[in-house]
């Protein structure tokens, strides 16, 4: 068998079209056969091949394809240990699309739940092959179609001095059922937000002389609220802690530059480090 490459390199056929492929497998005869098959396609127009794990996370990164072929059984890091360095580094709409290759089909299950465009069992024909790359470019098709949209609708919010047709409807009240009653918050009402296991407890400024304390629980977990609220109006100081600013009296060092934050009804929490940068650019200025 010929051993595995240890540089990365491109095929030597550049084909007219749209689609850069990465081909990564230890094993040299299998990488062939799919660039054999991939010089064949007419909208692959380049074609780069990697032998392992860290080979593959280094071309992804470089190169950029919009598919990769990808072994699970791998040295230094496996397919999936792969995937996963692409989710953790990248924005899930610039990871390539991944098309998993091994001849373990107990790995199926593994790399559907990895979110795999498809899955290759060694040996494959020619024709599932080709099925592969249909539901690849219909995928890229999709991509291009929204990436089309939403640079349409940039251009129309600038040309029609409107709203974009993709900005985010952030919240303006909540309804909250407890003991048969309903009621409508808006969320101008709310100083703070502090996760209760997996609930929030909403800390109200005004009205509602039914709860004293000015406490509400609301069922939401505080990462959904808080994707749900207007970040020029709300900031997340702490992983359990959300503040309204306009609610924020004052900032107290503690020491080492840390720092806590007072409302105007007096309740105290910590800046976490962590979210300090956030609250510095809500208030435009470093703490």
């Amino acid at each position: 068998m010929t051993p595995p490459q240890t540089n990365l390199s491109p095929a030597n056929t550049l084909l007219p079209g749209k689609i850069r492929v990465l081909v990564v497998d230890d094993e040299a005869p299998a990488r062939q056969r799919l660039v054999d098959l991939l010089r064949a396609e007419p909208a692959v127009t380049s074609i780069l091949e990697a032998s392992d794990g860290l080979q593959a996370i280094t071309s992804i990164t470089e190169h950029r394809p919009d598919l990769v072929f990808l072994d699970v059984q791998m040295p230094e890091l496996d397919g999936l240990g792969v995937l996963d360095e692409m989710l953790h580094a990248s924005e899930p709409e610039s990871i390539p699309l991944t098309v998993f290759v091994t001849a373990y089909d107990q790995h199926a299950i593994r790399a559907f739940e990895a979110n795999a465009l498809d899955y290759l069992l060694k040996p494959f024909s020619d024709q599932r092959f080709e099925a592969t790359m249909a539901r690849v470019k219909a995928r890229l098709e999709e991509r291009s179609l929204k990436e089309f949209s939403r640079g349409l609708a940039h251009m129309l919010s600038i040309m029609g001095n409107r709203p974009s047709l993709n900005t985010p409807r952030w919240l303006d009240r909540l309804v909250v059922k407890s003991a048969g009653v309903t009621r409508f918050l808006r969320v101008t009402e709310i100083e703070w937000i502090e996760a209760a296991g997996v609930y929030v407890n909403l800390h109200m400024h005004t009205g509602l002389a039914s709860t004293a304390s000015h406490e509400i629980l609301y069922r939401s977990s505080l990462a959904d609220l808080a994707d749900r609220l207007d970040p020029s109006r709300f900031v997340r100081v702490h992983r359990s802690t959300i503040l309204n600013i306009e609610r924020i009296d004052r900032l107290e060092p503690i020491s080492h530059g840390e720092f806590e934050v007072v409302m105007k009804s007096g309740a105290r929490t910590r800046i976490s480090r962590s979210y300090r940068t956030q609250l510095e650019e809500r208030l435009g200025q470093s703490l």
